[in-house]
This record gives structure tokens, C-alpha cells and sequence, in this order.
């Protein structure tokens, strides 16, 4: 699964319309704007309003979100053992929480190049096993959706340690 490097305003545009498979004169038209603008804005020699980015991400059919951050504190185990926690489950966009992923060397060093289908429960569960005892807060926004991991939580194989570190946040979820 490729990672999204940080992108401006003028990539994200860009990468929306490519998404889209829009020419510029074609989301000009579906924006109400000209091709000039669009190409302005896309090479940053214009800054769009939030106004405008919104209208022309939502003509390339894409939505300007606001997610509150998700930030990670370390808990380290009685045996010495640090672990990733999150201040909120994390959710992942259904395509990428149900994907065929390879997970890196430093999760899955024992079976390198193997891939797992995060549709499958079982494969699923073995994921995130995974990525709660190995990975860090990239690994676990990256494969981690907090409702499949609350759904998958009283099956997973887990430290009795890490389990109590994310227990809060699970029952939080779990109670709603």
C-alpha cells in the first residue's frame, strides 16, 4: 500500500483531478471557472480561497474533511516492552481497511513479502495483532480501522499488558 506523501494546495488539486481522470478544461467547466485558473492554481502561481478548493475538489468528486489529529502516547509494558497507543481509534477509508496488504519487514520479519487480505477475518486478526505488539503510530493509522479492530478485539492474540494500554479506548467505542 503507497503512503500519500504531504502535498500544498496546488498538489492536492492536482491529484484530485488526476484521480478523477478530469482534464483541466473539463473541471474548469464543472467548477464554474476557467482552464487558466485551474492551471494557476494547480502550479501554485494562485492561492484558492478554501471556498474554491472546495468546489473544485467536490467537481472532481472529493469532500475537504476535518478530522480531529490522532495523537500517540508510549506505554511501556512491564518487561520493558514500549507500545503505540492512540488518543482515538483511527478509521480508515473502506478500500484501504479491507485491502491486500504486505506488511514491512519490521511488523512481519518472520514472513516476509507475504500478503494478507485484510477482508478476511482471520487475516485481518493477524494484522493487527501485528501491528499493536510491533508497530508505530504510522503503522497503526496505515492498516489499523478502529471499528474492525473493536468488532476483531476479544478474538486478538495480545500482550495482557497491551491489551489493558488500549483497553479504554475499545470500551469507550464499545459502550457507544
Amino acid at each position: 500500500m503507497k503512503e500519500v506523501p504531504p502535498m500544498s494546495v496546488a498538489r492536492l488539486l492536482e491529484a484530485a483531478r488526476h484521480l478523477a481522470g478530469l482534464s483541466q478544461d473539463q473541471l474548469a467547466r464543472l467548477a464554474h471557472t476557467s482552464r487558466t485558473a485551474v492551471s494557476a492554481y494547480e502550479n501554485g502561481r494562485k492561492k484558492p480561497t478554501l471556498d474554491t478548493a472546495e468546489r473544485l475538489l467536490g467537481a472532481s468528486g472529493f469532500d475537504l474533511d476535518l478530522r480531529p489529529r490522532i495523537t500517540f502516547r508510549s506505554v511501556v509494558s512491564g518487561r520493558g516492552r514500549v507500545y503505540q497507543v492512540p488518543d482515538q481509534l483511527p478509521s480508515l477509508p473502506p478500500q484501504r481497511a479491507l485491502a491486500t496488504v504486505e506488511l514491512p519487514l519490521s511488523l512481519n520479519w518472520s514472513q516476509a513479502g507475504r500478503e494478507y487480505r485484510l477482508m478476511d477475518r482471520s487475516e485481518r486478526a493477524r494484522v493487527y495483532e501485528a501491528v499493536l505488539r510491533e508497530g508505530g503510530p504510522d503503522d497503526v493509522l496505515a492498516y489499523i480501522d478502529g471499528v474492525l479492530l473493536v468488532d476483531l478485539w476479544d478474538e486478538l492474540l495480545l500482550p495482557r499488558d497491551l491489551r489493558a494500554a488500549w483497553a479504554p479506548l475499545i470500551s469507550k467505542l464499545a459502550a457507544a
